[in-house]
């Protein structure tokens, strides 16, 4: 994946997600974009027992309009998440998709750093 589809805004921050429509709907995940190009989540529920993934897949960033950003990556489950986040709102909308199967997903979010 190109440098170029890591925007400036997402890369090396610290975003929390807070579902409130689709499969995980209720719960929070905190991701960490890293400068490098990857990004690793935890759910913020299983992370105060010591439940965090390990994983880091590329995730990919762009901008779409003033303020909004998409985000998009793909785990080793095979689901990819993929949402526009609208910083002046503090909104999301997207997708999570697997192989066979597609959510509409929605929720809001605040930059952590």
């Amino acid at each position: 994946m190109a440098h170029g589809n890591r925007a400036a805004e997402i890369r090396g921050k610290t975003i929390r997600l807070t579902w409130t429509e689709g499969p995980t709907k209720g719960a929070t995940h905190e991701h960490v974009f890293h400068e490098d190009g990857t990004v690793e989540w935890h759910s913020m529920e299983r992370s105060k027992k010591g439940d965090t993934t390990k994983e880091r897949p590329e995730y990919g960033a762009m901008k779409v309009a003033d303020g909004v950003y998409v985000v998009s990556y793909l785990a080793s489950s095979g689901y990819t998440l993929t949402v526009a986040l609208n910083f002046q709102e503090k909104r999301m909308v997207g997708f999570a998709s697997g192989a066979k199967e597609w959510y509409p997903v929605q929720g809001t979010f605040e930059v952590v750093s």
